[in-house]
């Protein structure tokens, strides 16, 4: 998962014009996956999600940001503020040069503020594609912080190095095992925390070494039961939506599947969801109905999206043939529906826009209308 570092980093490249793509793209479902936060803008910039699923396994997005924080640390920095000192008034009257010499001391300081201003108004970085792109451009040499010489001595700082994984199969290796079990809710959480300080047995600490040490400790199966009531209870926190399931306990979807096939947990998993779909079709309320309509994620996760719609726009269909003589326009008769059922008229009008049955209803009132009249 993206760090709020490099979300805010991604979407700093983007200008307020582009926060409607945004919104929408955060409204529906990815065509592509993985994608980091640079992944996205550049495919708010136009890149196809081939392209950018590309880009993103191949590191080049790594390189844009580098890049970004480099272009930013290379600004120059802002003139530090000029605070200007006021003397106490003469009581003599001053002569009129010195008056004159006041007056332009004051339009400079007027100029001055402008100039702030326009100083300490927001900068938007280059795109990632024109930072990519376009070679770099001769700058002036300035002493920058990342110049300076290395810090010696006993100021230097040095990363930790990773101790082998082995380490963690003797006894002491089992107190930080139970330790990282308090602290992380599965073990994809736990491998995070454990491969800062440990390396595996061919490299990067792995799930497979991860597993096989807390089997050595029996520790596999505490790890296996939290996860099952973990799991469980986010299923029933999320109603069975499986895409929040997996936001909620820091997973990927990926993540979330390997976990359940681990735990062997597909059954209860599906009965789960199956119950809220009943739920959710079955919702006695025509206010509740027509407030999941709204909700398309949530339908489309339980894979109830079309078959929710259709079952609403027949019963829609039918209490609106009940008003539809005493009704002149699409608002009054969202009204006469929404008084019927004891439901919010904005949700009706929507529900009727939404699915479809606006433009056959606007018809069938100006014909209505049209026999009304002598």
């Amino acid at each position: 998962m993206a760090s709020p570092t490099e979300v805010r980093e991604a979407l700093a490249l983007l200008s307020e014009d582009d926060d409607f793509r945004v919104r929408t793209l955060a409204d529906t479902e990815p065509e592509a996956t993985p994608l980091g936060p640079f992944a996205v803008v550049d495919l708010l910039r136009g890149t196809s999600p081939a392209l950018a699923v590309q880009r993103q396994a191949c590191g080049y997005y790594e390189v844009v940001q580098e890049l970004a924080r480099v272009h930013e640390e290379k600004r120059p920095p802002a003139p530090a503020l000029e605070v200007p000192t006021f003397a106490l008034p003469d009581p003599r009257p001053a002569p009129a040069a010195e008056a004159a010499e006041a007056t332009g001391r004051g339009k400079a300081a007027r100029r001055d503020t402008e100039s702030i201003q326009e100083r300490i108004a927001p900068r938007k970085r280059a795109t990632p594609s024109e930072l990519a792109e376009a070679p770099e451009q001769a700058e002036p040499a300035r002493f920058l912080k990342k110049d300076l010489p290395k810090p010696r001595g006993r100021f230097t700082q040095v990363a930790a190095p990773k101790a082998s994984y082995q380490t963690l199969l003797h006894v002491e290796g089992k107190e930080a095992l139970e330790a990282g079990l308090e602290q992380n809710e599965h073990r994809f959480a736990l491998l995070k925390a454990l491969g800062e300080h440990y390396n595996g047995a061919k490299g990067e600490l792995t799930l497979v070494d991860l597993e096989s040490v807390l089997r050595r400790h029996d520790l596999l199966e505490a790890l296996a039961s939290k996860e099952r009531q973990a799991i469980l209870a986010a299923y029933t926190d999320q109603r069975g939506a499986a895409g929040r399931v997996a936001w909620a306990l820091g997973l990927s979807p990926s993540e979330l599947q390997r976990l359940i096939t681990s735990l062997e947990l597909q059954q209860e998993v599906e009965e789960l969801r199956e119950r809220f779909r009943r739920e959710a079709l079955g919702a006695r309320h025509l206010t509740q109905r027509l407030d999941l309509l709204g909700r398309d994620k949530y339908l489309a996760d339980l894979g109830i999206k079309k078959r929710f719609a259709e079952a609403l726009r027949k019963e829609l269909e039918g209490f609106v043939r009940e008003v539809l003589p005493d009704a002149r326009d699409l608002s009054g008769l969202a009204l006469a529906v929404a008084r019927k059922h004891g439901a919010p008229q904005e949700l009706v009008l929507r529900a009727i826009e939404r699915l479809g049955l606006a433009g056959r209803l606007r018809e069938q009132l100006a014909a209505n209308s049209d026999h009304s009249l002598p």
